[in-house]
């Protein structure tokens, strides 16, 4: 569970009673690919799972199939106005029907074992908290929650004697590889990064790439937003702040590294010279059967590792000229405060832009460095008490970001003054 300093261990006596079937499970973000792998898993073990609820952003007929297929109790659509359409499709069934934040954050309170938070962005952090303030057991899925606000998290993890178990396939290596060892005996806590569809290529064509360019991932089928974070490798800067507070590791103590081939997720070196990875084929059915079954382990489909038919894997060092997102990310890292919620804001807003081709590839980065500067500037980026706290800065940049977005796109310059 998580401690109060961010540290993460793991407590066999405290889970035995939960690994009992059916175990009771919320899938927020049912409808994206996180949501679909979870779906696949519980389908293929019914009588392990009973699922409580499921919630989804705007994909209405996506949302009602999930609902059917795992014979939720409650589903939930965050579009107020998808409230009709989502009765109607269910109709015929017992399975209630809410819409809006309020019926999203009824949805992460339903009676559960497990809480599957897989919203993508911000918009996961208050319902995902929520669940985690009503003493439920959150398996991570969103990057946003601890990047947003991950000391009032892991804070209110410690006081409620609850788990936060790390989904994302980096984490939950590192997790793995941890072993439950001492985290004061961590040289380093290294994440791997693909190196996305612009790993080979020169600084000059990244910054002219295009939607679909950038959306043709070599290794990992993803929603499009986390896809383009790949692509620039934003995500691996997110997934650095993360790891920061989900095992309590300072920021000079994380790495990351490029393996093209994705079969190490994450290592940990310890003082001894020992290094412990994990390695699984890239499959998210992986990490989520090790979350959904913890302490116990699922049987899933995935592919099973075979090293001697891949032959070779190979590592690389980041370029931080070519994937300046990363340096940014880091940087917030280091300075900490309200800095990676101000990043991430302002992130999703330039990639949501980058998707509707308002503006470049290297926009991005560019919009989230002025971003960063006009907050550390006029105090907006200064440490988040709460989760509301946290919120407050992230609405602030965003309306912030729209607005120079828009300036951008009218005069074909990009201020936040």
């Amino acid at each position: 569970m998580a401690s109060a300093n961010g540290q993460f261990h793991a407590h066999a006596d405290a889970t035995q009673s939960r690994a009992q079937a059916p175990r009771r499970i919320v899938l927020l973000g049912a409808t994206g690919s996180i949501g679909r792998s979870t779906v696949d898993i519980v389908e293929r073990s019914p009588e392990g799972f009973s699922v409580a609820a499921v919630a989804g952003g705007r994909d209405v007929e996506a949302l009602a199939r999930v609902a059917r297929a795992v014979r939720a109790e409650f589903a939930a659509i965050r579009d107020e106005s998808a409230y009709g359409a989502l009765k109607e499709a269910l109709s015929g069934t017992n399975i209630q029907v809410g819409a809006g934040r309020e019926a999203v954050i009824e949805a992460a309170l339903r009676e559960a074992d497990l809480v599957v938070s897989a919203i993508v962005g911000a918009a996961g952090v208050e319902p995902t908290y929520a669940a985690l303030a009503a003493g439920r057991d959150v398996a991570l899925a969103n990057k946003e929650c601890l990047v947003c606000a991950g000391v009032p998290f892991m804070r209110t993890a410690a006081e409620m004697g609850v788990r936060l178990l790390p989904m994302d396939s980096e984490h939950n290596a590192i997790f793995q590889a941890l072993g439950g060892e001492d985290p004061s005996r961590i040289e380093r806590m290294i994440i791997t990064a693909s190196g996305g569809p612009f790993r080979t290529w020169s600084r000059e064509r990244i910054a002219e790439a295009s939607v679909e360019e950038a959306l043709n991932h070599p290794n990992w089928a993803m929603g499009p937003k986390i896809t383009v974070d790949s692509a620039g490798m934003m995500n691996k800067g997110l997934e650095l702040i993360e790891a920061h507070h989900l095992f309590g590791v300072p920021s000079e103590k994380l790495d990351v590294v490029v393996h093209p081939q994705s079969i190490v997720h994450g290592l940990v070196a310890f003082s001894d010279g020992s290094v412990t990875a994990g390695l699984a084929v890239p499959d998210m059915r992986t990490p989520i059967a090790h979350c959904l079954g913890y302490p116990d382990r699922l049987t899933t489909p995935t592919p099973r590792l075979d090293l001697a038919k891949i032959a070779s894997l190979t590592f690389e060092a980041p370029d931080f000229e070519r994937f300046p997102a990363l340096k940014l990310a880091l940087e917030a890292l280091r300075v900490g405060g309200g800095l990676p919620t101000v990043l991430n804001a302002a992130n999703e807003i330039a990639v949501a832009a980058f998707l509707d081709r308002r503006i470049s590839f290297d926009g991005i980065s560019r919009h989230v460095a002025d971003a960063c500067e006009a907050a550390m500037r006029d105090g907006t980026a200064n440490a988040p008490e709460s989760v509301e706290d946290a919120l407050a800065v992230d609405h602030i940049v965003r309306e912030r970001s729209r607005s120079a977005l828009a300036g951008h796109a009218a005069s074909g310059m990009l201020t936040l003054q």
